[in-house]
């Protein structure tokens, strides 16, 4: 029993009666992912702050919510097109809680009638994946450029808008499964640590306009100089 409820005071048993009404009225809350379904895009949810109980004798003790099952994960999406990333038990989390039961509208989609008349309920869910407490925060954040990356920012794709490049640094190295590859402008292959680079190309690869080896021309203006008829080799190219 709160002991305000004791007081002959109407006001504070007035706010006595709001407390309780809005402690079971649920916005968001941090949460920690226990699981994830690929197939359902759901994750079972661990709510981090804890809740009160009061036992028999009237003191108040702290234990862990009840886990959310089922809650709906959110991926950027739109038009057509989705980002998509791994989600992995330890997560952390912002649960939003529908101001209306979302039952219906989660199995059928559309515009649907509420399955049951619940308001801000712990069962209404939504896991906005990407929070970060001060224990699990990641390090070197660019504030210059939009990037895709690893949490150790080994691996990352970036676009920086003030020099109009998009930069990839891939250290497991990189893979194209396509048809062909257009690329419009000059290519320029160098290793980090001027050492000779190999570019290994299986099939046929076709080029327009001059390409160069080692600043000499490959194409079918290539000369070679001391030509003789005969079993000789020609000699450098010029």
């Amino acid at each position: 029993m709160d002991p305000r409820e004791r007081y002959d005071d109407p006001e504070e048993a007035l706010r006595v009666a709001m407390d309780g009404l809005k402690s079971g009225l649920w916005t968001s809350m941090p949460g920690i992912v226990q699981s994830f379904s690929a197939s359902a895009i759901t994750a079972t949810v661990q709510i981090a702050i804890k809740g009160v109980v009061h036992t028999p004798d009237g003191k108040a003790q702290f234990v862990n919510m009840p886990l959310l099952v089922d809650v709906p994960v959110h991926f950027p999406r739109g038009g057509g097109c989705t980002l998509t990333f791994p989600v992995a038990k330890g997560d952390e989390c912002l649960v939003v809680f529908a101001a209306r039961c979302i039952d219906t509208w989660w199995q059928s989609g559309g515009v649907q009638a509420p399955a049951e008349q619940r308001i801000h309920d712990l069962s209404d869910g939504f896991a906005f994946v990407g929070f970060f407490s001060q224990a699990t925060k990641i390090s070197g954040i660019s504030t210059n450029t939009a990037q895709l990356r690893s949490n150790d920012g080994s691996t990352y794709v970036e676009v920086d808008p003030t020099g109009q490049i998009v930069n990839c640094v891939a250290p497991g190295g990189m893979k194209f499964t396509t048809p062909t590859v257009t690329i419009t402008g000059v290519i320029n292959v160098q290793n980090a640590n001027s050492a000779p680079t190999a570019m290994a190309i299986n099939g046929n690869t076709n080029f327009a306009g001059q390409v160069s080896a080692n600043g000499h021309r490959i194409d079918d203006s290539h000369k070679h100089s001391g030509v003789t008829t005969g079993s000789g080799n020609t000699g450098t190219p010029l």
